[in-house]
């Protein structure tokens, strides 16, 4: 039996399977609000077989957005716009799913497949902030510093957007402290130079992210699974590490977090990631077993032997697939074929089911 297609559950929710999709931007929102292209885009990885469909970085401010085209969940038309998204999902048996994020100081940049590059104020963009006044890299704004008064109003609009995630009807929430973006960044003693109680020490670092998952986790309702996607090392020598990671999630866990997405890097722009096959897999089976939670892996999980291997031997309990779904929205249905478990098809599709 495949260990990969077998159930999974978290508090009230079953998961009809170990594979889950990655939140992956696509840009392509208007002024925060989800489109059709978002629809489509995560309804067919709904009908391909995957038991979480996860929505992209939802900012939970305009000025967390990563560009101007960022999908957002600081208003009520945000959350009406995700909710018929969040509603297709689970009628196509899926589990809808929304991570809630802050880019901080990497936040006001164009579009990808225009420039990538840092937006100025005068050019479409807007101010960014930070922990400190410190510049993700050349060419990027030095954020504004946020006091404690801002501090208050941002851990505010991540427990709006918890209610605003549940009112939508989403099943799953993940809180985004990965990737270098304004959680992160907290976390890491490389962007997060503070001189006051939210800096210095690896227990000052925490403060604010963990006050966010407490204030989150206090919205969310408490039959639902709560999970945090974290960079397990920055991938720099003095950087944020696995064993910090590790602190850090037993401190989730105490909060109500249900599981950890593990991921790296994105903090430090020149950090040199070695990136290969299944790369991120041991920092998830360390924190499952160190920190006895829960664990996803993510990065570089191509073919079903190598999910299931990560399944059976223990790294994680589920995979969250990002690029290959994008290739191939159908993956989960043409890897249970290949690993001989037998799962169910949209009854429109029956007729080329094996």
């Amino acid at each position: 039996m495949s260990r990969l297609f077998s159930p999974f559950s978290l508090r009230d929710t079953l998961f009809k399977n170990r594979v889950f999709m990655a939140p992956m931007c696509q840009y392509s929102a208007a002024g925060g609000v989800a489109t059709d292209w978002h629809l489509a885009h995560l309804g067919a990885r709904a009908a391909g077989g995957a038991a979480l469909v996860m929505v992209e970085a939802s900012a939970v401010s305009p000025e967390g957005r990563i560009s101007p085209a960022d999908l957002g969940i600081w208003s009520d038309e945000q959350g009406q716009a995700l909710a018929r998204i969040a509603r297709f999902i689970r009628e196509q048996g899926a589990m809808p799913a929304i991570q809630i994020a802050h880019a901080g100081r990497k936040a006001s940049t164009d579009l990808p497949w225009r420039s990538g590059k840092p937006l100025p104020p005068d050019g479409g963009g807007w101010l960014p902030v930070a922990p400190s006044p410190l510049a993700f890299d050349a060419g990027y704004s030095v954020p504004a510093e946020l006091g404690e008064a801002d501090l208050e109003r941002i851990r505010v609009r991540f427990a709006e957007a918890a209610q605003r995630a549940d009112k939508a009807g989403f099943e799953v929430l993940e809180i985004h402290m990965a990737h270098g973006y304004l959680l992160h960044e907290f976390l890491s003693p490389l962007s997060n130079r503070r001189a006051d109680r939210y800096g210095g020490s690896e227990d000052n670092r925490m403060r604010f992210p963990l006050a966010v998952a407490a204030a989150v986790r206090a919205e969310w309702p408490a039959h639902r699974p709560l999970f945090v996607r974290i960079s397990a090392t920055d991938w720099v020598e003095g950087g944020w590490d696995l064993a910090q990671s590790v602190g850090l999630c037993r401190k989730l866990k105490a909060l109500g977090v249900d599981l950890i997405d593990c991921s790296s890097g994105g903090l430090a722009a020149q950090a040199p990631v070695p990136v290969a096959p299944g790369y991120q897999a041991p920092f998830a089976q360390t924190i499952r077993r160190e920190a006895q939670l829960p664990t996803g892996a993510v990065g570089l999980i191509t073919t079903a032997p190598q999910a299931e291997r990560i399944i059976a031997d223990g790294q994680a309990d589920a995979v969250f697939l990002g690029r290959e779904l994008l290739r191939n929205p159908y993956w989960p249905l043409f890897a249970a074929r290949e690993l001989g478990a037998d799962i169910s098809w949209p009854p429109q599709y029956l007729r080329a089911k094996p």
